[in-house]
């Protein structure tokens, strides 16, 4: 399929390494892609489900001791130690290697290696970035022809260049001992084994197109973010677009594929997602303006909680095309079910759990995950073309324009509902500051501030310190900036109910956020940035929220910010000593006003 010789010595290295049987290409044919689907039901690897409810969907079971991303086990592993940083882990190139390849030697006897020539971004665009990855599972194979663009092309677009990621992933033994996802972001390479689970081993996802990509973007002059893309389309037909990151557990996907409410879709607004979790953004050279891209094909999502009322657009993009990972299979007409779907799950006898045992719904105790049928991580892999609100730009080989870039975190008291920050080196330092507090009892403490600076906390490819510089820069060589907001939309009452109403009512704050942009609306200056006035946030409809309330949402408690100050400063100094002295400026400038 190609005679790039960086590509083929590579490929022949590590075969004979791991020693496979033989050697697939894939071609990203449908024909090829049928024949794999065929191969992983009778083996068992995958469950074809019921076609006329769910066509061309299947179902998959990890490993009981292999059901999500494993932060403790993931490694950069550049040179020095202090490129990585200090909230990576770390080991040094040569060492990290010798102990992989102790583990990769021999670990596809009888096993078929399979070569992915992907893009991540569309094939040939200026953000397009070119991976191969070699592994030993079908079920990869399947997921990455969703999740990124497969094929010949790709190969034709790299031609004879050396330019590309090399991406090797092998089952081995499924250990958790010998569990290793590894970047070298130095060299272009990543190396994961003992894993089967997505987000260990779909190796264009957070391993290329953050952890490596983010390196990239610094080298390079543009920037891979955690972040979301959605458009915003006024009733005169003009879409001005917004990328936000949250930390997980902070409702991103459902902001991805916002429903705007009643008031709002029946004078014609509409939300089109242009991606749910990751963006690439360069300069335009034309306007001067920040564009994004979604690099990736499809949605991995998390299918607890995913239902009719949470997020619609979710559900209907995952009823077609989509391999579902850890659900609840339901025996009875050869479909899906997970917690918070709806309320009528298997009965006793037509159910199996995610670990492939006989599940009794009359058991589950909400408190207790251990009775949970589907597993709480378990996913949906689904193309983003059968998303409805699916963005026309979805595609585009130039990005949108970005009018606002969002920063938001899970707080009971600090944050208000949205503010906006004084320019683009304060909305850095906002999004440094980024953090959200335990919620479950499960986690340890309830209320412990967990900072995640730009929710990229586990997916920085360097040293963070270094990350935050990079975004100081990139400010003084965007002529046109997005505006750099902050959102909390889990502020609580005293008895600990969320008072806004969140879900698509967000789309609230969101008009707000673009009026601003387009200096439509003004705004208080307070300690921390610029917050809305009460009435410019639109309550139209909203039954139980006063002009009150928005006045009591967008409060700036003096006292909790400069407890959040000292946090901060503890934070910054865990991060070390190539956190950018602008960060140490607005903080400093932060406190003084607080003080004031």
């Amino acid at each position: 399929m190609t005679n790039n010789k960086y590509v083929l010595n590579w490929i022949e290295e590590m075969a004979a390494m791991t020693k496979p049987d033989k050697i697939v290409w894939i071609d990203g044919t449908e024909e090829q892609a049928e024949a794999l689907r065929a191969e992983a039901c009778s083996t068992g690897e995958m469950i074809k489900l019921n076609q006329e409810l769910l066509p061309n969907c299947y179902l998959h079971r990890t490993a009981v001791n292999d059901v999500a991303r494993v932060e403790g086990r993931t490694y950069i592993c550049t040179e020095k130690k202090e490129d990585a940083g200090n909230i990576n882990n770390w080991m040094a190139p040569a060492e990290m290697k010798e102990k992989l390849f102790k583990l990769y030697r021999g670990s596809m006897k009888g096993r078929t290696m399979y070569v992915i020539p992907y893009s991540m971004g569309v094939v040939g665009s200026d953000f397009a970035k070119y991976g191969i990855e070699l592994t030993d599972s079908i079920y990869v194979v399947l997921n990455m022809l969703i999740m990124t663009r497969v094929g010949v092309n790709v190969l034709e677009a790299l031609g004879d260049s050396p330019d590309y990621i090399k991406g090797l992933h092998a089952r081995a033994d499924i250990d958790e001992e010998n569990r290793y996802i590894t970047h070298f972001p130095e060299t272009n390479e990543i190396m994961s084994v003992n894993s089967g689970y997505g987000g260990n081993v779909l190796l264009g996802k957070k391993c290329f197109a953050l952890r490596i990509a983010s390196y990239l973007g610094r080298k390079e002059g543009w920037m891979a973010e955690h972040m979301l893309i959605l458009g915003v389309e006024y009733p005169n037909g003009d879409i001005k677009y917004i990328t936000a990151a949250f930390p997980s557990a902070c409702g991103k996907t459902n902001l991805a594929m916002l429903i705007p409410p009643a008031i709002y879709r029946e004078k014609g607004y509409k939300v089109w997602c242009v991606g749910d979790d990751i963006a690439w953004l360069r300069v335009n050279k034309e306007d001067g303006k920040l564009y994004a891209v979604n690099p990736e094909n499809g949605f991995f999502g998390v299918a607890p909680g995913t239902n009719e009322k949470s997020n619609p657009n979710a559900l209907h993009t995952c009823m077609r095309d989509t391999i579902f990972t850890n659900v609840v299979h339901n025996t009875e007409n050869n479909t899906v079910w997970w917690e918070g779907l709806d309320n009528n799950p298997p009965t006793p006898g037509n159910a199996i759990d995610w670990q492939g045992r006989p599940w009794d719904c009359t058991k589950f105790d909400k408190k207790d995950k251990s009775t949970c049928g589907a597993h709480p991580n378990s996913r949906f892999t689904a193309l983003a073309k059968n998303c409805p609100c699916i963005s026309s730009e979805f595609n585009s080989l130039k990005g949108v324009p970005v009018s606002a870039i969002v920063f938001g975190g899970r707080r009971a008291k600090t944050a208000p509902l949205v503010y906006q920050s004084f320019d683009w080196k304060h909305g850095s330092f906002v999004g440094s500051i980024m953090a959200s507090e335990t919620t479950a009892a499960a986690a340890g403490a309830v209320g412990v501030v967990r900072r995640d600076p730009m929710a990229m906390r586990p997916f920085v490819g360097y040293n963070m310190g270094d990350y935050w510089k990079h975004w100081v820069e990139m400010g003084k060589v965007i002529p046109n900036a997005p505006k750099i907001f902050h959102v909390n939309w889990f502020r609580t009452d005293d008895e600990g109910h969320f008072i806004w109403p969140g879900f698509g009512d967000n789309l609230r704050v969101l008009d707000w956020i673009l009026a601003r942009c387009e200096d439509k609306v003004d705004a208080v200056e307070t300690a921390i940035g610029y917050v809305p006035k009460a009435e410019d946030i639109n309550i139209e409809g909203l039954e139980d929220i006063t002009l009150d309330t928005i006045k009591e949402l967008l409060t700036v408690d003096k006292a909790s910010w400069l407890e959040d100050v000292q946090n901060i400063k503890e934070f910054y100094a865990l991060v070390g000593d190539r956190v950018p002295a602008e960060m140490y400026e607005e903080l400093a400038a932060l406190e003084a006003r607080l003080n004031a």
